[in-house]
């Protein structure tokens, strides 16, 4: 295949997954397709094409630095910084297959290759979207029953004060660059082939600082310290991470935020354990109970207790399932609590 059917083919849509699909999705979504369409159990000729696109879908997009990659060049494409050969619109036309055979590579090599080529590119004249921003939370094992709404202070990178973005020193302003002509881009040939890239000179931003902001030193951007309020979803594991779209960095340009990560520390419970959605929790019983038979009281996770009846003869050590009283499920539904006696024998 070459570069070019390769940088064309949408791999999210040949799975039919979104663009934002985790690794989790995305296994998924190539399990059920490679089972429908492997040759060896169906003989149709087109399914046997349609298993080898979703075997490259799956080899780009599960593989982390490939699928970054993958993204950053269609995204550059798309923008027209670079034409395919026969297509319409500005910007220098060449083959991508051309680039790598003369490089000695190979669509396989597109890492060490391509990487190179497109960190050149210029972003930094488009919208840019903001930088996901990393955070823990310790809550208490009722809270991750229960779900919870905290308040975090967070710092990221934003939009200088002191210069408003500009870079440059309160009282001046940043003058057009002469080079590129206040575009940002500049065209460079090599190889036979031409290409766009930043302006080395005022490094894509189309404007030359002469007397940098002393805060920011000429970046326009500064850290800054927000307060969100996160929501913790009920039922939430120990080391789960809860990702909050549009709660991370600001965007540059009028680009979307980037989202907010955290990680949920939750604490263990002197009484309660959890096991996958079910809880589990030791109840003391005396031997007449277990003997001749009897009720005891369960504690709940949330508060109150629930009866428990023991049936005569009841072993030690035996469990009982208390239906929907565990943790919640996103489905709204709920798992068990785990109930197991322990006989206390008298001292």
């Amino acid at each position: 295949m070459s570069m070019k059917d390769w940088m064309e083919k949408d791999y999210y849509k040949v799975l039919g997954v979104p663009k934002d699909a985790d690794s989790a999705a995305i296994k998924k979504a190539y399990r059920k397709l490679a089972r429908e369409l492997h040759p060896d159990t169906n003989p149709d000729p087109k399914a046997a094409e349609r298993f080898k696109e979703v075997s490259e879908a799956n080899d780009v997009l599960s593989d982390a630095k490939k699928r970054a990659e993958y993204d950053e060049a269609r995204e550059m494409v798309a923008s027209g910084g670079f034409r395919m050969p026969g297509a319409a619109g500005p910007g220098p036309d060449f083959d991508f297959g051309d680039i790598f055979r003369r490089a000695g590579g190979s669509a396989g090599d597109f890492g060490e290759t391509l990487s190179g080529l497109f960190n050149r590119r210029g972003a930094q004249q488009r919208a840019r979207r903001g930088a996901d921003v990393e955070a823990d939370v310790n809550i208490s094992f009722a809270e991750a029953l229960r779900g919870l709404t905290t308040q975090m202070r967070l710092t990221s990178e934003d939009v200088c004060p002191d210069c408003a973005g500009t870079g440059a020193k309160n009282g001046t302003v940043p003058r057009v660059c002469p080079d590129c002509e206040g575009t940002g881009m500049s065209t460079r040939n090599a190889g036979g082939f031409a290409f766009a890239e930043p302006c080395p000179h005022c490094r894509g931003r189309g404007l030359v600082v002469d007397d940098p902001c002393l805060r920011c030193h000429g970046s326009g951007r500064a850290a800054s310290t927000t307060t969100v309020s996160a929501r913790i979803p009920a039922g939430v594991k120990d080391g789960q991470r809860v990702r909050l779209r549009g709660k991370g960095a600001p965007g540059e340009r009028g680009g979307h935020n980037g989202d907010l990560n955290i990680t949920v520390h939750v604490a263990a419970d002197p009484t309660f354990a959890r096991k996958d959605d079910n809880i589990t929790v030791t109840v003391p019983v005396n031997f007449d109970d277990v003997a001749l038979g009897g009720q005891v009281k369960v504690p709940l996770p949330l508060g109150g207790t629930k009866t428990l009846k023991l049936p005569p003869g009841t072993s030690n050590g035996r469990t009982f399932r208390i239906r929907g009283e565990g943790a919640p499920r996103k489905d709204g539904t709920k798992g068990d609590l785990l109930a197991t006696v322990t006989v206390q024998v008298p001292s």
